[in-house]
């Protein structure tokens, strides 16, 4: 049961490609809820999620995967997990985990997160960047470094890079975040601020269409 009651961070349904990991974000319900965060993602053929399949931790969240269509890899600490359409994967709190299309068709998953924290202004935040901003992204569509401790500094505690202590990241975070926007980088979306401008919205419909 939704917690609160606030307008959604960007329209229904919002669908934002992300070319570099052959995959899309679908925000059916974009309403902020610190106990339940939920979206969709459609991964072509080759595509992959957590930014080219690198294995990333959630230090305070659960993450679910429920499958619609087509097939998932979930690799959870080191362990590889194949989920069919009507399957779900849970990926415990702080385990290393990535996913990725394992067929040579789409595949459409649920993606939700308990509690859902900040986790959909963050992943609304990374989907927007590939559109918005693509200077913060490596022709392959690596997330630039200063690009991502911007983002993991002001999304403290919810995600991190598996392998590196994390006191060690968020000390490199929040000494790279100020230098990050010295040179430009910024926030789409931020961990308090309002939902989307009108014209940065416009610009992923577009793109999506």
């Amino acid at each position: 049961m939704r917690t609160s009651v606030q307008d959604p961070l960007v329209p229904a349904n919002t669908r934002i490609v992300n070319r570099y990991n052959r995959e899309t974000f679908i925000f059916t319900d974009p309403v902020e809820d610190e106990a339940f965060a939920r979206f969709d993602v459609l991964l072509e053929k080759g595509g992959s999620g957590g930014g080219n399949a690198v294995a990333h931790i959630h230090p305070n969240s659960d993450e679910h995967f429920h499958i619609h269509k087509g097939r998932l890899l979930i690799s959870i600490d080191g362990i590889e997990h194949i989920a069919d359409a009507g399957e779900t994967v849970m990926v415990p709190r702080g385990k290393p985990h990535f996913f990725r299309n394992a067929h040579d068709g789409d595949t459409h998953a649920t993606v939700s997160f308990t509690p859902g924290h900040k986790h959909l202004r963050f992943f609304i935040n990374l989907a927007a960047m590939t559109v918005l901003e693509p200077k913060s992204f490596s022709p392959s569509g690596d997330v630039k470094l200063l690009q991502i401790a911007l983002a993991l500094n002001a999304y403290r505690d919810h995600l991190y890079i598996a392998g590196p202590p994390i006191w060690i990241q968020k000390l490199m975070y929040a000494a790279l975040s100020p230098i990050a926007r010295l040179m430009g980088y910024r926030l789409i979306v931020g961990p308090t601020n309002n939902k989307l401008k009108f014209g940065e919205t416009l610009r992923l419909i577009e793109q999506a269409a």
